[in-house]
């Protein structure tokens, strides 16, 4: 018999896009060329702002470490139409002719239902409804991975009990709260939408709890035993303030 599948309250869609930087084009960009495309960067950073005081979206905006890429912007919209709008946007903008595509995620900000619920919409719950469609933390350092639930001959998370499953969740978010005020965390779903299953943004003020809490959580057996894990993405956060001195050449 087919075990249960668990109903997920979906919230804001989410795009990571992660660029690199033609650097040999940008340094040998005219300095005019070059101050009108970090002008039009931080218009999009401030028309950004503008749409998350009015909660009807949000953003962040980071400097990756390592070669996998240069610059993330991650983006949360109520539709997936929005996402498409910031790419052809970004696109058609003087920094796009600069910026050459690395890697992308598409998923939706998901929260499962393992747990039972007092309300019969609990999406309505003001709790519930802010982590569906949270204002992320522009916190020092970020890291991004995706992951999907293993499916091996030996452990196959599809395959175990739904109450199982529900403990195992329940005793890996109990080391997550360790880290509460330390680690932020958004868990997107990508079913249907991109090459694993979950994507994991992790903010934190000190880049060390990101590795404490990725590690710590190995541990946990809905890791060890059902978790597979795509590349690991880090990065330093950038905002309007610090474009110019990062984009300086």
């Amino acid at each position: 018999m087919a075990e249960q599948a668990v109903e997920t309250m979906d919230g804001w869609y989410c795009l990571h896009d992660f660029r690199n930087i033609d650097w040999p084009a940008w340094k040998q960009a005219a300095p005019e060329e070059r101050a009108e495309a970090i002008g039009e960067l931080k218009e999009l950073l401030a028309k950004w702002e503008a749409v998350e005081e009015k909660k009807e979206g949000s953003h962040a905006f980071y400097q990756i470490v390592g070669q996998k890429a240069d610059i993330m912007f991650m983006l949360l919209r109520p539709t997936m139409n929005e996402l498409g709008n910031f790419e052809t946007e970004l696109a058609k903008s003087k920094i796009g002719d600069y910026l050459l595509p690395a890697y992308s995620y598409v998923s939706v900000v998901e929260l499962s239902k393992y747990r039972a619920y007092e309300e019969e919409h609990p999406e309505e719950n003001p709790h519930v409804k802010a982590r569906l469609q949270p204002i992320l933390p522009k916190w020092e350092h970020m890291c991004f991975y995706p992951m999907d639930k293993r499916r091996g001959d030996q452990h196959n998370w599809y395959d175990t009990d739904f109450k199982k499953r529900a403990g195992l969740l329940y005793e890996h978010s109990k080391t997550g709260r360790k880290y509460s005020g330390k680690v932020s965390q958004i868990i997107s779903g990508s079913f249907g939408f991109d090459d694993w299953e979950w994507g994991v943004t992790l903010f934190a003020h000190d880049v060390i709890n990101l590795k404490k809490i990725v590690y710590e959580m190995r541990f946990d057996e809905a890791s060890a035993h059902y978790a597979e894990f795509g590349e690991f993405l880090v990065g330093n956060i950038l905002d309007k303030e610090s474009v110019t001195s990062y984009l300086e050449v």
